[in-house]
């Protein structure tokens, strides 16, 4: 309950005041205005206690109906009695679907039980209960309203962790591939050429040094309430840098045409495809000596080869993990196709076409 509560239940407790001391005429005047004082502050918990709260709201007001009925009394509701509708609007806003159940059949046996005590015409029977049915309406709508954003925000925040999994998969597989393939290498160099050692832990060094650069811009995104370095996503022109010609296996990467200045979604999964094509090879492809990472433009659409020569045997469908549900996910969603297998030469080909215009 909240500051703006508080001031509704003192509004509707000022106009309960006045309308007792501005209708003397009002049967049992005193009694009934401290009755509808009293049911105000049920107001307050009218979200967390949506049945409680209407049940007490209609049942005073059944009390007071049944009164007037057995004493032969004029209708002892006053116009403050009237809240009780904000109660019923609150039952069907934030009750369960038990509780809307039991509520409506307790309040329909109250308006019931109110217009027989008053003797209403069937005109007064039919506008009353449009009324009351009004607000059953309008908390209906705004409840389906409420549930329908709640979706969009789930739906909104799956997409993002979708998105920031894709992301951590390609950054951290990709050095932590490398790391791995670099320590491989330097413990066979440190036995057969220790002079080359020291180069294969520089080139450790980096790699983790690059990891924790990224994974740091990452959760420094996620940080609330902290100003975030947002770092420009890599791309086509970062390409070059995956490029390792003296490694084992060694690494190429050919840019050829007018791939530059392309969409910022096109240009980002480019690389990370390529990324992840690279790490998948270095991974998988056995006894392969050379992986080539090829980016072309054919007309309207972004070419992406990356081509290994080593052994396709064993590399199937039942390898595939993250990586190439990630690869074939960012091309679907950019329009593009992707095809993953045995090359027709040996080795094995990942193609991503994207187109150039990427769908908003």
């Amino acid at each position: 309950m909240g500051r703006s509560d508080w001031v509704l239940v003192a509004g509707f407790e000022g106009a309960a005041l006045i309308e007792g001391v501005a209708r003397p005429d009002l049967a049992w005047c005193p009694v009934v205005t401290l009755v509808a004082m009293a049911v105000m502050p049920a107001l307050l918990w009218r979200r967390s206690h949506p049945l409680a709260t209407c049940l007490l709201g209609f049942g005073v007001a059944g009390v007071l109906s049944g009164l007037a009925l057995a004493t032969g009394s004029p209708d002892l509701g006053p116009s403050s009695m009237m809240v009780i509708l904000i109660l019923l609007f609150a039952l069907v806003r934030w009750g369960s679907g038990r509780e809307i159940a039991v509520g409506l059949v307790f309040v329909a046996a109250v308006v019931a039980l109110g217009m027989y005590a008053a003797s209403a015409a069937l005109a007064e029977v039919v506008g009353g209960s449009l009324f009351v049915l009004l607000f059953v309406a309008l908390a209906a709508v705004s409840r389906s309203r409420a549930d329908l954003w709640q979706r969009q925000r789930r739906e909104i925040r799956n997409e993002e962790r979708l998105a920031l999994a894709r992301e951590l998969h390609d950054t951290v597989a990709h050095h932590v591939s490398a790391i791995a393939v670099q320590a491989q290498a330097g413990g066979v160099l440190a036995q057969v050429e220790p002079t080359r050692a020291p180069q294969a832990l520089a080139t450790i060094e980096a790699e983790a040094k690059r990891t924790l650069e990224e994974m740091r811009a990452m959760v420094s995104v996620l940080r609330e309430g902290d100003a975030a370095a947002y770092r420009p996503l890599p791309g086509v022109a970062d390409l070059p840098r995956l490029a390792r010609p003296d490694a084992s296996p060694a690494v190429e990467v050919s840019l050829t045409g007018s791939v530059s200045g392309l969409p910022a979604p096109v240009d980002t999964a480019v690389y990370r495809i390529a990324q992840e094509a690279l790490t998948n090879a270095v991974r998988h492809a056995r006894r392969a000596t050379r992986i080539s990472i090829d980016v072309s433009r054919v007309e309207d659409r972004v070419l992406l080869r990356v081509v290994d020569d080593g052994l396709a045997t064993g590399r199937s469908d039942s390898h595939r993990g993250f990586g190439l549900t990630g690869m074939a996910e960012r091309a679907e969603l950019l329009g593009g196709s992707f095809s993953a297998g045995p090359g027709a030469q040996g080795g094995w080909v990942v193609e991503t076409m994207l187109p150039v215009a990427a769908p908003r």
